[in-house]
């Protein structure tokens, strides 16, 4: 009987224990469920820029990011269709590059270089010979892109022997349309005429101006190489280092490529909030200060380098790189892109040069066939021994440039980009490459074998 009451009383009490351990034990599951979803929320936040600088990301983390970034459901991708020349060109895009039986390996940690070019072949003559002269040369690939396609330049770039090289042609370039957009379309408005009278096609710019081709393509070139060569290109797609962007009037020292590696081994420790690096200082006229420190100052359009992560976020800005009314690429970066970081946005370089600008004809200016800019591209530079070898030192402190002239809060713009039609080409490249609505071109690219 006592057993009996022992075990009555025993099962009272679990019973009314139950419950209560029921409640402890569903509170500590939903705490543990809450832990690792925020964990693995915050991964999910953090992880499009945790990129390894030795090992590239995997193509599904660039479509994961690419979802994260290009979140715009508004707009709907549109590509001009392509013609036949165009189509020949993208399918040189996919040949490999060249020179790889004279030089099969690249070097480890090696900075890729994209030299963007036009139609100043008296200049690119200029940029390739200095080159040839760039030590350490031979240990990377170069890439040279071209605004459409003017057959001396190719000539030009297909006689590099000094180390591998990659050609890949904008199919979209507006010089390859003589009669439909992105070149000239029938009806098209022209300099200031009125469309209510005139009855054309176009949007004015802010003074008033419309379209014209062969000023809207420098803009468009530039975003379409960059979309190009950081997530087009099957050799350069798992490249998560540094490439160095130059131009065909940029004149390359001796000494730059070994220049730049040692700014971009040191930038993580003496400017580990810079997002790039450069070989010249952003004033174009100045050679450098000549001390005896690295200098941090407002990225500059000579000679400059970045990696994928700072890639991404300027990926992010399409929209406002693609809306902002001005045709020059440099300036609507300076002007709406870098500002909306909402941070300083710093370039390290050495205290003196390894690059230069040169010549007079602008890009406007060589392209134009009635009024084209005279200059035999002739240029002398006498460089001290100093500049032949790498001259900066890791010890060197870091002197910041924190107040510099530049584009002001509320400044709009020199205009030559306010056709609509320009402003959704550019921003479907940011898609080009990344969304199956900006790739029907490509079903029609695989019609034309």
């Amino acid at each position: 009987m006592a057993f009996h009451k022992r075990s009555r009383f025993k099962d009272v009490g679990f019973r009314r224990l139950l419950p209560l351990a029921l409640i402890i034990l569903s509170v500590a599951l939903a705490l543990f469920l809450l832990i690792i979803t925020g964990a693995v929320s915050r991964a999910s936040v953090n992880f499009p820029y945790q990129e390894s600088e030795k090992e590239g990301p995997s193509s599904s983390m660039l479509e994961m990011t690419d979802h994260i970034l290009l979140n715009m459901e508004e707009f709907n991708p549109k590509l001009p269709k392509l013609n036949d020349f165009a189509i020949s060109l993208e399918q040189r895009n996919r040949l490999p590059p060249r020179n790889i039986n004279l030089f099969p390996n690249l070097a480890e940690n090696h900075v890729k270089i994209v030299l963007y070019v036009h139609n100043r072949p008296q200049y690119l003559q200029v940029v390739i010979k200095s080159l040839a002269e760039v030590e350490g040369i031979g240990e990377t690939m170069l890439i040279v892109s071209h605004d459409g396609y003017f057959s001396e330049m190719d000539e030009i770039v297909q006689g590099i022997r000094f180390c591998q090289v990659k050609q890949i042609f904008s199919p979209y370039s507006p010089h390859l349309y003589s009669d439909r957009f992105p070149g000239v379309s029938k009806g098209d408005c022209l300099e200031k005429e009125d469309p209510s009278v005139q009855n054309c096609n176009g949007n004015a710019d802010q003074y008033g101006n419309y379209r014209s081709p062969r000023i809207v393509s420098l803009k468009h070139h530039w975003w379409w190489m960059m979309n190009t060569v950081w997530d087009g290109l099957p050799e350069l797609r798992r490249h998560s280092g540094h490439m160095l962007f130059i131009e065909e009037d940029h004149f390359i020292y001796p000494n730059a490529y070994r220049n730049l590696q040692l700014l971009t081994a040191l930038k993580p420790m003496k400017c580990p909030d810079c997002f790039a690096v450069n070989l010249a200082p952003s004033d174009v006229k100045s050679k450098g200060e000549g001390w005896e420190k690295l200098i941090a100052e407002k990225i500059g359009n000579v000679g400059y380098a970045f990696n994928r992560t700072v890639w991404r976020k300027i990926h992010a800005k399409a929209k406002e790189f693609c809306w902002f009314d001005d045709y020059n690429w440099d300036i609507t970066m300076w002007a709406t892109v870098y500002p909306s970081f909402r941070t300083p946005v710093f370039t390290l370089r050495g205290p003196r040069t390894s690059a230069t600008h040169f010549g007079k004809c602008g890009l406007h200016q060589g392209q134009d066939k009635i009024k084209g800019c005279i200059d035999n591209g002739e240029a002398k530079f006498e460089l001290d021994k100093i500049d032949t070898v790498p001259n900066i030192n890791m010890d060197w402190p870091v002197f910041v440039f924190k107040k510099q002239h530049g584009y002001q809060p509320g400044f709009r713009g020199w205009g030559g980009w306010g056709d609509q039609r320009d402003r959704e080409l550019c921003l479907s490249f940011a898609y080009i490459y990344h969304s199956p609505q900006a790739s029907t071109d490509k079903k029609y690219v695989s019609k034309h074998p």
